[in-house]
């Protein structure tokens, strides 16, 4: 059971192992891009390419969905990346249903632990399998394995090493159940735990009041997807910019926050702390460009600001 690009590295581990999967359960196609054509997720295009049972339910306590899942007969169910599951799916195998989550819990339970891992700083994470219950990546704990985060590293090259380790611990996970040797721990209680909120438009908006150290690892917690944005005042206008590939240098300087400082080849910006190097950047209906390329052909001027 798995949605995203982060499921199907899983899914096709399993299938190389040699596996039986009996079935694929996967979002329904949605509507995508600017002429809404319905998109297949990842996980489905990769089911369909191996001639996989496919069932795309739109409500998992749907009564029909509910006598094919049956049908299957699948002894244990495998979650990776999908959406939280009603009782009487998760309890449906004989081995049960577990999760791969991508990060160490009991810390960052949630939608995106990759994205807020890199956001808040973190120097590891990891990936961890767990037995599903009643609430959300609350289960016993399987196996854990740790991986580092890079001090440059972005969500998107930290995503890609995960999936590969988690997928390798789903495969390990499913040795202990068929050899009959899980032993389980009960997460931890944690008064403060860190959580992994789901992302949205308020909360990847870059604060140029924050410390350097804050705004890089906001930026690069956000590249690629879905990119960190900011307000670029410029003459008589506010536009909206996303910033992606940055790098930083620590000194003092006097300038305010979000003052912007260019030459012909580089664009960086005044903040607590030090100056942040801008070396990708979205204009407005315009795509990702590479610093020196966008200053070729946009000019700023000496009042420009980020807000």
């Amino acid at each position: 059971m798995g949605t995203p690009e982060f499921a199907v590295a899983t899914l096709k581990l399993l299938v190389e192992n040699d596996y039986q999967i009996v079935g694929v359960i996967t979002a329904p196609d949605r509507p995508a891009g600017r002429g809404q054509k319905l998109q297949q997720s990842d996980v489905k295009q990769y089911a369909l390419s191996k001639n996989l049972t496919l069932l795309q339910p739109t409500n998992l306590k749907d009564a029909a969905f509910l006598k094919e899942l049956k049908s299957l007969d699948a002894n244990v169910q495998i979650v990776v990346a999908f959406r939280m599951l009603p009782e009487v799916v998760w309890k449906m195998p004989k081995y049960g249903t577990f999760n791969l989550h991508a990060s160490l819990l009991p810390d960052y339970r949630g939608a995106a632990p990759i994205h807020w891992a890199v956001i808040n700083g973190e120097k590891t994470t990891g990936v961890t399998t767990f037995f599903i219950d009643d609430k959300i990546d609350t289960g016993a704990i399987i196996l854990q394995k740790e991986v580092s985060i890079e001090e440059d590293e972005t969500v998107g090259t930290l995503h890609d090493t995960l999936q590969e380790v988690g997928s390798e611990l789903v495969i390990d996970t499913l040795k202990l159940i068929e050899t009959d040797t899980v032993k389980t721990t009960v997460q931890p209680k944690v008064e403060q735990p860190k959580t992994a909120y789901k992302l949205n438009k308020a909360n990847c908006k870059i604060d140029w009041s924050q410390d350097l150290d804050a705004i890089y690892n906001k930026i690069r917690g956000l590249n690629p997807f879905p990119g960190a944005w900011c307000y670029l005042k410029t003459k008589d206008e506010k536009l909206t910019v996303k910033l992606f590939a940055v790098s930083k240098e620590e000194v003092s300087h006097s300038e305010a926050p979000g003052t912007i400082i260019t030459t012909k080849n580089e664009l960086k910006v005044g903040v607590q702390g030090g100056y942040l190097f801008i070396n990708e950047m979205q204009l407005p209906g315009k795509r990702k460009m590479e610093i020196k390329s966008l200053l070729n052909g946009f000019s700023f001027s000496e009042d420009d600001k980020m807000l």
